[in-house]
């Protein structure tokens, strides 16, 4: 039998021996080709070969990276009153941070830290393995200096995934991973390794809109970075895993779990005790979580409020306020600050229960005769948002609307109570809404121009209008004291005499005519002096006086104390009929503290880089005003509402004794305005009180007028800045200078005679002599207002 030899191919390879390549030398040469073939993939990807990988971030941005920092809003006293930002971030330094926090950290997400340079080649291989190989979504790879490169750089934004091979899925994802990987390696050479750690936890997100480990230790335990106990720092390495599904605060059983694997590496890698880790995994989750936002704590509306102004000043000097890091410097004091919220929360609380009670099931938006204005929440719904949008959506389909307008949906109303989580209709809620009382409050040092409280509402979060800066109302007799300052600026005397008579005059047309009314409708036809006529708000005085010198000086005297809103040289000035804001009264009114010169309020002293160097520094405006005899002639004028039994008469002992206080209410018709200016030797504070409408009011002045509104509000702020040993704020005599002698206006023989104005010393004045019986003619005061006031009444009864 004949038989074959066996082929020398025992692979039934073809081609002929000495072509043929061993398998060992084919793994060498498929190896070193790859150890070429990856430097010249990665040195393409590096220089964006022909535009197909895209830009990688460049050397500059890599030695000065650009990162989103919130800018801090800080009062005069060093408090943070709040933070601007688009993403929530502060940054921290490396010794400020917990050795914990530090700790925990390397163990569970980078151990090799220390000793790679940017890269862990054995991480990279098993995340390959894991994800292309078993197909499993779990593994890592990513070393902390690679997580900081896609953070800090936006390495996957689309900035850098312009390139044409970004295209094909799986290339993208190798070119996105490959970048992130050359960034890195070049982090590893600019900046030392805790600089390295340092960003990384600054620009890390930890949920809930919180960026960085300052904010989310403020956030998630209401702590500083430098004070994070060991159960504190796992709790954030272990929410960086994934932030939404391992939150403490939507998923509290899964960030315990992931908590404690974070504490079993740090005992793994002998960062903590057995002994340690196993007591701290026993631990219940324990959280102070409280999101930061511009609608809860100090001085919401005097933030809201200097937003724009901040706006305007970064764009123009080339900064950006949500992502520079810029320290602005306020001169709220936060001491006076939270002292007048409390005396704001706790006056209007009563005002509003009182409110209440007076209108009981009636409507208080009113006309002038006391009758309910037909379709006035109709045309208020028509001005609301929501009511825009549904016109927008169905047009004419006014039924629909209607009924939308009418349906009841889950709603939030704001009460002294607390807030009513309830079914309402929106219409049902803006009735709700338009029975509420509003407030404003701005405390001012007349000397420096320093705003050091600014109250701008009741609540920001459910009413954003603020009263102090952007509302406007009529200031009633609170405006008096300008005209009789021009008056006396130009020779009139506080003891000038004036009859208590109607005045009258003739209106522009030449034809009609116009009479203003003392409150209450009474002339008494006896003499006041200036003085005693301002204390007691008489109209027809106040009238006699801008007759006498012309409502164009009295427009020309406001502006120089500061009003700049519009102003028509009219005879109604005398009532304060022209718009005014708390912030122009309250400037206008420090003149007087300040020897006539007007001092513009500020609210801002100085603004800093995040790196503490300062940008730019604010000072007041100032000018002379009024005459230094005349400005100390008003204080003696205004010091008569306490000592004339004028409208601040019924201030208690406790603010008088040892003090001297002036100051001057004001009401407005049909009593839809309350004001109360008052002043003392260090403040000047200025208080509105009404209806959020002018047509809502109370029904009656003696439950309507400044003096029971507004007043009391200035009284119990003043008593607990008094009370507040931290605070400088002390009783005293105003600034009046011993004598003061000028030519004035008397009307004993009718030509200029020499008049002492009297000093502190003896601030009694004159016309003492003036009945107590005249009480029921003194204007804002005409009934005896003590039954409205109800002192038991509890705060926690207002609803």
């Amino acid at each position: 039998m004949k038989t074959t030899a066996p082929p020398d191919n025992l692979n039934n390879d073809p081609r002929p021996q000495h072509l043929r390549m061993p398998w060992l030398l084919r793994l060498w040469i498929i190896f070193i080709s790859c150890l070429l073939a990856v430097p010249t993939y990665i040195y393409t990807v590096k220089i964006n070969l022909c535009n197909l990988y895209g830009s990688l971030p460049p050397i500059t941005a890599l030695e000065n990276p650009k990162n989103e920092f919130a800018s801090e809003l800080y009062t005069a006293d060093g408090v943070l009153l709040g933070r601007y930002f688009r993403n929530h971030r502060s940054p921290v330094a490396y010794a400020d941070i917990s050795p914990h926090m530090i700790s925990a950290l390397l163990a569970t997400e980078d151990y090799q830290f220390e000793q790679h340079s940017g890269l862990y080649l054995k991480g990279i291989c098993r995340a390959i393995l894991l994800s292309v190989v078993l197909r499993q979504r779990k593994g890592g790879g990513s070393t902390i200096t690679q997580q900081l490169a896609k953070n800090l750089y936006k390495t996957r934004s689309d900035q850098y995934q312009q390139g044409r091979l970004n295209r094909i899925p799986m290339l993208k994802t190798l070119i996105m991973k490959t970048k992130e990987w050359i960034t890195a390696v070049q982090l590893e050479r600019v900046y030392t390794k805790k600089e390295i750690l340092t960003m990384y936890l600054n620009t890390v997100s930890f949920g809930s809109n919180t960026y960085g480990i300052k904010v989310a230790a403020k956030t998630f335990f209401n702590t500083t970075p430098d004070k994070l106990s060991i159960e504190q720092a796992a709790v954030l390495v272990g929410v960086l895993r994934a932030t939404s599904y391992y939150s403490p605060i939507m998923h509290p059983t899964r960030s315990i779990q992931r908590r404690n694997v974070v504490l079993a590496q740090m005992y793994k890698y002998q960062c903590i005790s057995q002994e340690t880790y196993e007591t701290l995994r026993q631990q219940p989750l324990q959280l102070s979580y409280k999101v930061s936002d511009h609608t809860s704590g100090l001085a919401t509306y005097f933030r809201a409020t200097i937003l724009n102004f901040l706006l305007d000043w970064t764009k123009k000097h080339g900064y950006d306020l949500f992502e520079d890091g810029l320290k602005i410097y306020t001169t709220i004091d936060s001491r006076l600050q939270q002292h007048a919220e409390h005396a704001v929360a706790s006056h209007m609380a009563i005002l509003q229960r009182r409110f209440e009670r007076h209108w009981g099931n009636k409507n208080p938006w009113v006309d002038e005769n006391g009758n309910e204005i037909k379709g006035f929440i109709e045309r208020t719904v028509q001005k609301t948002p929501l009511y825009q949008e549904l016109l927008e959506q169905y047009g004419s389909a006014h039924d629909t609307i209607d009924s939308i307008m009418h349906t009841p949906v889950r709603t939030q109303l704001f009460s002294w109570q607390g807030d009513i989580d309830t079914m309402v209709s929106p219409i049902d809620a803006i009735k709700y809404n338009k029975r509420i009382l509003h407030t404003g409050l701005m405390a001012m040092d007349p000397y420096t121009g320093h705003i050091k409280a600014w109250v701008g509402g009741i609540n920001y979060e459910h009413f954003k209008y603020d009263h102090v800066m952007q509302g406007k109302r009529q200031p009633g007799s609170a405006f008096k004291p300008i005209v009789y300052a021009a008056a006396i600026d130009n020779g009139y005397s506080p003891d000038y005499e004036v009859v208590d008579a109607p005045v009258t005059f003739r209106l522009a047309d030449q034809v009609s005519t116009w009479t203003p009314k003392n409150a209450g409708g009474v002339y008494t036809g006896r003499t006041l002096t200036l003085r005693q006529a301002m204390a007691r708000s008489v109209n027809s005085v106040t009238a006699y006086v801008l007759k006498q010198i012309g409502p164009s000086l009295v427009v020309d005297y406001a502006r120089r104390l500061g009003i700049r809103s519009p102003m028509d040289p009219v005879p109604a000035l005398c009532l304060g009929a022209s718009d005014v804001s708390i912030y122009e009264l309250v400037g206008a009114y420090s003149t007087f503290m300040n020897g006539g010169f007007w001092t513009e309020p500020i609210y801002i002293t100085r603004i800093e880089d995040r790196h503490g160097r300062t940008l730019a520094t604010f000072s007041p405006e100032r000018h002379e005003a009024i005459s230094e005899e005349t400005a100390w002639s008003m204080l003696h004028m205004l010091r008569g509402s306490v000592e004339e039994r004028g409208t601040l008469r019924g201030l208690s002992a406790a603010i008088r004794e040892g003090n001297e206080v002036c100051g001057k209410t004001g009401t407005t018709s049909n009593q839809s305005d309350g004001w109360c200016v008052g002043m003392t030797k260090d403040l000047c504070t200025g208080i509105w009180v009404g209806g959020e409408d002018r047509c809502i009011h109370f029904r009656t002045l003696a439950a309507g007028q400044g003096a029971v509104t507004a007043l009391p509000i200035w009284e119990k702020f003043m008593l607990s800045v008094y009370e507040d040993p931290d605070l400088p704020y002390e009783k005293g005599p105003l600034p009046t200078p011993s004598e003061v002698t000028s030519l004035y206006y008397v009307p004993v023989s009718g030509e200029g005679v020499a008049v002492s104005v009297p000093g502190a010393a003896d601030a009694g004045g004159t016309g003492s002599e003036v009945e107590e019986e005249e009480s029921g003619d003194d204007g804002d005061i005409e009934e005896d207002i003590e039954s409205e006031i109800d002192p038991e009444l509890d705060v926690n009864d207002i609803f």
